[in-house]
């Protein structure tokens, strides 16, 4: 089976709708790589982040968010899957998640890779409250209501549960010491109002011993690896075992990596070409950040990655929202070499 590919659209997280005027022209710019993915048949996905403030610091410029962006990129493009890279569940309830999940779904008829992980973004997450005053001190919180790791992957573990429960059960139950539903009507459960067109779950992490376990018992989908194809041959190694104890089929799964990439007309104009992208950073610097390379070297880079085990590929491409022309080039130029 061919390699797959999807791409980020730019939603402002990464501070790339800086300079592109004011917030209607920024989300139209958003919209225009998505619709240039749609026109190019060899994307098969358009991806957005789940944040609320920018990286690599949090500043007052435009981040749109996930969900309703993804809802309306759903009505704007006609053919492209549509994910997130990963839903943060700490910043909604997992049934409420499964419930949004479930009514874009039907939006997109039937286009969601729904994208979910634990969440990480500490800044974000105590300034929009989400641990609640009344987590705070706990034993397994930091104070301000950002739990520590074991206790965000408690709460991850049994959110898995319950989002697949709310789309494969009609009244389903659940309670958990993090979580608890009871009997929950959520209809439709998904664009073809049956089980078997049950949204794809993306499990979004490496967790050797907790979310590669999870992806083998509910994960239709996985992301590992950054980009490293011996870390994802390792961690797909892990997956495999977990899906031999549970009695899962590996080949079922999905298996995606995410690449940050540049694409060059020709390699003799590297420092120009990525001089805007790149501000002040040395070019030596960002090429440890970004594959930056014509179509045949990024083809070449990327073959390792399918070797190792990986059959779909994410690419974050930089200011798409002044140029949205490398959507294209790279669908062309890039994709039918990678195999």
């Amino acid at each position: 089976m061919a390699t797959r590919f999807g791409v980020f659209v730019p939603q402002g997280w990464r501070m790339d709708l800086v300079g592109v005027g004011d917030p209607v022209e920024q989300y139209e710019a958003m919209t225009a790589v998505a619709k240039a993915a749609d026109a190019a048949e060899a994307w098969d996905s358009i991806w957005l982040y789940d944040h609320f403030h920018t990286v690599p610091e949090p500043t007052m410029e435009t981040t749109f968010e996930c969900w309703t962006a993804t809802a309306t990129l759903a009505r704007d493009t006609q053919r492209v899957k549509i994910g997130q890279m990963v839903g943060c569940n700490g910043y909604r309830h997992p049934a409420l998640y499964a419930k949004i999940a479930s009514t874009v779904d039907v939006a997109s008829h039937g286009r969601l890779y729904a994208g979910f992980g634990a969440g990480w973004y500490e800044h974000e997450w105590r300034a929009y409250g989400m641990g609640g005053e009344g987590t705070e001190g706990t034993e397994h919180t930091a104070p301000g209501g950002f739990p520590e790791v074991p206790e965000r992957m408690g709460m991850f573990r049994e959110a898995v549960e319950v989002v697949h429960r709310m789309w494969t059960e009609d009244t389903p139950s659940f309670r958990g010491r993090r979580y608890a539903i009871d009997g929950p009507i959520n209809e439709p459960k998904n664009a073809k109002g049956t089980p078997d067109g049950k949204i794809p779950l993306w499990i979004g992490g490496g967790g050797e011993k907790v979310t590669l376990r999870l992806v083998a018992q509910y994960g239709d989908a996985c992301n590992v690896g950054g980009g490293v194809a011996e870390t994802v041959r390792q961690k797909l190694e892990i997956l495999k075992r977990h899906c031999d104890d549970v009695g899962r089929d590996y080949g079922e799964i999905v298996k995606s990596t995410s690449v940050n990439a540049f694409l060059l007309e020709n390699e003799g104009d590297m420092e120009q070409a990525t001089a805007l992208a790149r501000g002040n950073q040395p070019l030596e610097e960002y090429s440890k950040q970004f594959w930056v390379g014509t179509a045949d070297q990024l083809a070449e880079r990327m073959r390792p990655l399918v070797e190792a085990g990986a059959d779909y590929i994410i690419v974050y491409m930089p200011r798409l929202a002044f140029d949205s022309s490398p959507v294209e080039r790279f669908a062309r130029e890039v994709i039918p070499q990678v195999g």
